[in-house]
């Protein structure tokens, strides 16, 4: 059976994010992994965590499924946190990869889940035309590539990306958020079936 450890990412801030469509994402996730017989564990990063009970479910898991809002172009700062927390007990990599023994060994090979998978779920306000657009703030950059710090911290680690989802243009208003949930499920299938 394969095992997947969904990560909430959210931080709530009063009347701009309170969680809800975090939750939509995340119960959405949960259903989806249930009914094609994966097996589940949740991490909800605000109400609390163990350091130690979060390093024993990444050992478990096959995949992580990472979903947070976009705040300030990156994640918030108790998911950063969190990573800090959890990744740094020593138990994700053994070193940086190299090696005074093989000059061939790169920094950043040495991760230790090599054998894991990750995915990104993004909520965010900007438009989805805001990436890859050189004349739009993130200068041309992929939605991917502006997320190069949370990328390369799985890297470092040594899990393997799955395509990264996003939802854009949350509070314009006209968001049909079934819709956006089916997209999320077709991504969702795509990376783990």
């Amino acid at each position: 059976m394969k095992k997947v450890l969904i990560l909430n990412g959210h931080q709530y801030y009063d009347v701009v994010a309170k969680g809800e469509l975090t939750n939509h994402y995340i119960d959405c996730a949960n259903r989806f992994f249930e009914e094609n017989g994966f097996e589940v564990k949740n991490t909800h990063i605000e109400k609390g965590y163990t350091i130690q009970e979060e390093v024993e479910k990444f050992k478990w898991a096959d995949y992580i499924l990472f979903q947070y809002p976009v705040y300030w172009m990156s994640l918030p700062w108790i998911a950063k946190k969190y990573i800090d927390e959890t990744f740094t007990q020593g138990v994700h990599y053994e070193s940086d990869g190299r090696s005074r023994s093989d000059a061939s060994k790169l920094y950043g090979s040495g991760g230790l889940m090599q054998d894991k998978k990750y995915m990104l779920s993004l909520t965010y306000n900007c438009p989805a035309s805001a990436f890859s657009n050189k004349n739009s703030l993130f200068d041309g950059l992929s939605l991917d590539e502006a997320h190069v710090a949370v990328h390369k911290t799985f890297q470092f680690c040594g899990l393997k990306p799955l395509e990264t989802y996003a939802v854009h243009d949350i509070f314009k208003g006209d968001l049909d958020l079934n819709l956006e949930l089916e997209n999320f499920k077709s991504v969702l299938a795509k990376n783990f079936l």
